[in-house]
């Protein structure tokens, strides 16, 4: 078993490299002054079983030729299966056609990431599950709601909590922590008037007077959380906070959140923290090199992914 990484995300790979006490594979990743990439594998992985770690985020396009190009070296150096580990994959939310004459840009990168030479890929919370039937060779598509569940029950113990879904299409994630905490469930009733933008309509639940969670697979420009927070907050709950697997939080979504009534915004190490990110008060990262690691190291053993998911005994919320 051998762990490649790319530059997207390297304090991510050195976590999950220490968890599974692994070196990394050495390897020189460079640009040449026209900013063309160049991949060369200093060690020998001929007959290997090797996983490249790299999450396709900002800049997304150079993140994911970088993760082409080391895919095809591994390939032409004989690797004996190569694992794409792409914690953050982009693209995911062009999952369909949205309109005439648009692109369908999750499948091409699906046929990318195939045809570059990946035998396998591990991804984290796809924006849309069916991304999965877009690749043509096994894909695992992990949840963090473990990951989560772990911190809200420590957080949370004992007080009214209910988690929220900030629109109807994360209905089946929020639900799904709902239920391994057993805890009540709401949805915000949300109208898009167009891209980028937000409006809360109605929310559908009791929550006066409770701890809401709001939960997403993505947070960007972070209008749809601070929305679904004010609407929540005025329709009584006690407090309201959010836990988001991949914090894209583009723009001016970190001052944004700052100035929400979010006590606090939660996000997995899937995409790195930006500086402001790091300096924000109410913005806080949770590991996922664990849940990686121990993924990686399963599929290596030729052993079950699906039991990491197994139920926890359910805790129940007043």
């Amino acid at each position: 078993m051998r762990i490649l990484t790319g530059n997207s995300n390297r304090p991510l790979a050195e976590a999950i490299s220490a968890y599974l006490n692994l070196p990394l594979t050495k390897a020189s990743m460079k640009r040449f002054s026209d900013m063309e990439i160049f991949v060369e594998i200093e060690e020998n992985v001929r007959g290997e079983d090797v996983f490249v770690i790299q999450s396709t985020s900002y800049p997304a396009n150079d993140n994911l030729m970088e993760l082409l190009v080391a895919l095809d070296a591994l390939r032409r150096g004989s690797a004996r299966r190569v694992t794409a580990v792409i914690p953050y994959y982009g693209y995911a939310r062009q999952d369909r056609k949205s309109g005439p004459r648009t692109p369908i840009s999750a499948k091409l990168v699906a046929n990318l990431i195939t045809t570059a030479g990946a035998n396998r890929v591990l991804t984290l919370d796809l924006h849309a599950g069916q991304i999965q039937g877009f690749f043509d060779i096994p894909t695992d598509n992990l949840f963090a709601a473990p990951v989560f569940t772990n911190d809200i029950l420590r957080k949370y113990d004992g007080q009214a909590l209910t988690i929220v879904s900030p629109d109807v299409g994360g209905v089946v994630r929020a639900r799904a922590i709902a239920r391994r905490l057993d805890a009540d469930l709401a949805i915000i009733d949300k109208r898009r008037e167009r891209a980028g933008v937000s409006e809360v309509m109605n929310i559908i639940g009791d929550v006066e007077g409770r701890a809401c969670v709001l939960v997403d697979d993505i947070v960007d420009s972070a209008g749809t959380l601070c929305n679904a927070a004010v609407a929540l907050m005025n329709a009584g709950a006690s407090s309201v906070s959010a836990y988001v697997t991949h914090g894209v939080l583009s723009g001016g979504a970190v001052a944004r959140v700052s100035a929400s009534p979010l006590t606090e915004l939660v996000t997995t190490d899937s995409i790195p923290a930006t500086e402001a990110v790091r300096v924000a008060q109410n913005i806080r990262q949770l590991t996922i090199a664990p849940l990686l690691g121990e993924a990686m190291r399963r599929i290596s053993d030729e052993r079950s992914v699906s039991s990491l998911f197994d139920e926890p005994p359910a805790r129940k919320f007043a």
